[in-house]
């Protein structure tokens, strides 16, 4: 069995506060080298030992914002602190270091880096997460999955895009 030594992490929630909201779907796009595995885990899958076993063999994890968001929601909702598990890099301090500032989406338009669900954002999560579960659409929960894997694929795109651009300060 090939090892992911990168993962991308991406979640969605039902709110922006871990207390009085909850966590809808978490993404993670695990890659070695050109090799790529997509897990998504939600609905009876998300638990904290799901996440967990997902995880290992992970050396290196990726997010937008996540030392402010995913990873204080994870912790609080599902248990398990993933900084202290896993090196992480939050590429939003990345992107400011090269002066890209904005949401994440923002800054992929900026970039060049396109989106299959081009248009969504994290209101339209919520909304297709209340469609799914009060209505049981099968299509709200498949465009939310789309939309979260657009996230996690997108990560891997931005890391690659910072690379070229080289360090901070370089014309």
């Amino acid at each position: 069995m090939i090892g992911y030594p990168e993962a991308y992490l991406d979640i969605e929630t039902t709110g922006l506060y871990p207390h009085e909201s909850g966590i809808t779907v978490v993404g993670i796009y695990f890659c070695n080298g050109d090799d790529g595995r997509l897990v998504q885990l939600y609905d009876s899958s998300l638990s904290c030992d799901n996440l967990l076993e997902a995880m290992k063999g992970t050396e290196h994890m990726y997010t937008y914002n996540g030392s402010r968001f995913d990873i204080p929601f994870i912790r609080t909702c599902l248990g398990p602190d993933l900084e202290r598990m896993h090196r992480h890099t939050d590429l939003m301090y990345k992107c400011w270091d090269h002066n890209l500032r904005g949401g994440f989406k923002r800054v992929l338009q900026h970039l060049g880096i396109s989106r299959e669900t081009e248009g969504l954002n994290g209101m339209d999560a919520i909304c297709l997460w209340e469609k799914y579960k009060k209505h049981a659409d099968l299509d709200a929960l498949d465009l939310l999955l789309r939309y979260n894997r657009d996230d996690i694929v997108n990560l891997r795109q931005l890391r690659d895009a910072l690379a070229e651009i080289g360090p901070p300060g370089e014309p």
